[in-house]
């Protein structure tokens, strides 16, 4: 019995001298993969117990993108074309719209960049925007 015991142990001992290396580099990677499964664990743990998660609509945000120069470029356009008398007798616009279309913007809204200079509308004020018929842009507050 102690022989066949002896001739086993030597076998574990044969096959360890053997395969030592691979067998110490899985272990590493299996304690490595318990403790990063750990780690996530315990932090999504913590995100959930926070209750502080906000998730906004990508569609909402990017109704009104602004960049300031563009911004900057359609006021002066728009002031330049109410001066020289090309969208009636306002002196400036609050609000502009299109000719061809029934949308009203704040001069800095994505789709008031967009508008022709020739097709340009300028409003006083959102009175004013609707009393002809023009409804309100997502971005006017």
């Amino acid at each position: 019995m102690s022989n066949r015991k002896s001739k086993i142990i030597e076998k574990i001992k044969l096959f360890w001298k053997n395969y030592e290396k691979q067998i110490v580099l899985f272990a590493g990677i299996i304690l490595v993969a318990i403790f990063s499964f750990e780690v996530g664990f315990l932090e999504g743990k913590k995100i959930e117990n926070n209750d502080t998660l906000v998730i906004e609509k990508a569609a909402e945000q990017k109704e009104c993108v602004c960049n300031n120069a563009q911004t900057e470029s359609l006021i002066n356009s728009t002031n330049q074309n109410v001066a020289q008398g090309k969208t009636g007798d306002e002196k400036e616009c609050v609000y502009v719209g299109s000719k061809n279309s029934n949308k009203y913007h704040i001069p800095t809204c994505q789709f008031a960049k967009r508008i022709k200079p020739e097709n340009l509308v300028c409003f006083k004020s959102k009175e004013d925007a609707e009393s002809k018929g023009y409804t309100a842009c997502k971005c006017v507050e």
